[in-house]
């Protein structure tokens, strides 16, 4: 049990693990400095509260900054109980999870504080891909402490009290908090791509927990799997109609529509989040045209391209996947990139990351293109030609360098409409149609909509124990 007495810190704590499962570490530490008069100010536990318990369960490493204990600062004491969690967390391998609400470094530890924000930068790093580290934010989480939660894989925020910023919004030339506040959860969420979620406090730490039961441990733990309850044969009347919603997609075809999506609020043309399949979570990466509302009706609408926002927030959630061994699938449904003068400017980059994603993972990976796959940027999406090792096409799918018509009109710019129409045809059922793609060897199986969820789970299954090897070399450059 806590030693630390009651605070909002410690009632986080007891609200994210399971009932009477926290136990405190260095709840007697506090602060070393004198200078300033600090020997006359009390800091218990020196503003953060660390130790571990259990979430459903599962053992995790928790710390949970104290606001009221000089405004939950940052000096050499309180970063040194954090990065001893990080050891901790890592001989054991078994996620951290930060509760931040914090006023900064302490100023009146200077050098001692700036070196203890270098030792947690340094854990964190060294944790990168070993154990899964989440951030939530309840209060301030400013300058250096922004830096602290980007080094974590997922970021949480409370929606209305949270501010996550490296600058606040009224040291930006220009602006003030008035104009456009750039610490807000919902700043975060839509426009910097920074948060995962974000809601009330208890959503965020109810939204923590369901993260946590469906990520493995760390980088070599084989049990991020439960027994299934669902069907595994169930087929998934009218998921055509889903093609464009692919989040509603995903959630259809997960054992009991279990769906967790990361980011969901920033560049929604593409969908990233966890599913379960016969009881494995496995990582999945949709194109989407379409946003539903809770009614069924489209809210809001996308072209069936990739984007810079949407690319990298693939490529990350990729690579994550990667490090933890965690099976990927995507659905694809692209037509080339997006095109103004603002995307050209990163869209080679962005679109070469996913692609370097893709290619670079060596879990397995199975693809499905469920509407248009054209040109280079279909290629991107997971194809066979980048590593898929699976690759299934709807029947009504369009794989191809580009629609028929248009790819007729190119070859036959002077002919009349009647044979732009009859070579449109011909083009379609040659180059573009999925049987096409699969007498090439470039789809291994045509399937109905409707069948998805057993395809899928029959070609993780097979890929179950894959081994894939590569060129020995320290890291990639992309």
């Amino acid at each position: 049990m806590s030693n630390t007495a009651q605070s909002l810190a410690s009632t986080r704590i007891a609200s994210l693990l399971d009932e009477n499962s926290f136990v405190e570490i260095g709840g007697y530490v506090t602060a070393r400095n004198t200078d300033f008069n600090m020997q006359q100010k009390e800091t218990p536990a020196d503003g953060v509260i660390t130790g571990y318990g259990v979430i459903d369960g599962n053992l995790v490493y928790v710390y949970s900054q104290d606001a009221s204990v000089l405004g939950g600062t940052i000096g050499e004491m309180h970063a040194k109980k954090i990065a001893g969690l990080y050891d901790l967390a890592l001989k054991m391998g078994a996620p951290v999870i930060g509760l931040v609400d914090c006023a900064g470094m302490r100023l009146q530890e200077a050098t001692d504080a700036l070196n203890g924000f270098g030792e947690i930068y340094m854990k964190q790093s060294v944790a990168s891909g070993i154990i899964p580290q989440i951030t939530a934010v309840f209060g301030n989480c400013g300058g250096g402490l922004a830096i602290a939660s980007e080094l974590t894989d997922f970021t949480f925020m409370e929606e209305k009290k949270a501010k996550l910023f490296v600058n606040s919004p009224n040291a930006l030339d220009g602006n003030d908090v008035s104009k456009c506040d750039t610490a807000s959860a919902k700043f975060q969420s839509e426009e910097a791509g920074t948060v995962d979620y974000t809601g009330s406090e208890a959503d965020v730490l109810s939204q923590i927990r369901s993260l946590v039961c469906m990520l493995p441990a760390n980088n070599e733990d084989d049990m991020s799997y439960e027994e299934c309850t669902d069907d595994l044969n169930r087929v998934c009347k009218d998921l055509a109609n889903a093609a464009g919603d692919t989040s509603i997609l995903l959630s259809d075809i997960s054992d009991d529509n279990l769906f967790f999506e990361t980011k969901a609020a920033y560049a929604k043309e593409m969908v990233t989040g966890f599913i379960k399949l016969n009881g494995i979570t496995v990582g999945a990466v949709a194109n989407r045209t379409e946003v539903c509302d809770e009614e069924g009706n489209v809210a809001e609408t996308y072209e069936a391209v990739l984007t810079n926002r949407g690319a990298k927030k693939a490529a990350e959630f990729i690579q994550f996947c990667d490090a933890f061994n965690i099976p990927v699938l995507s659905l694809t449904n692209v037509k080339g990139f997006k095109a103004d003068t603002h995307s050209e400017r990163c869209i080679a980059k962005a679109v070469a990351q996913l692609t370097y994603a893709f290619a670079n993972a060596t879990v397995p990976k199975v693809n499905v293109i469920i509407g248009a796959a054209y040109g280079t940027a279909y290629v991107a999406m997971n194809s066979k030609s980048i590593g898929a090792d699976m690759t299934f096409a709807w029947t009504d799918a369009q794989i191809g360098m580009m629609d028929a018509k248009s790819a007729a009109r190119i070859m036959y710019a002077d002919a009349d409409a009647a044979t732009i129409s009859e070579k449109a045809a011909e083009y379609a059922a040659l180059q573009s149609s999925a049987m096409s793609a699969a007498r090439r060897g470039y789809v291994d199986t045509l399937i109905e909509a409707e069948d998805t969820r057993k395809y899928v789970i029959g070609a993780f299954e097979m890929l179950f124990t894959k081994r894939e090897d590569r060129p020995n070399k320290k890291h990639g450059t992309v």
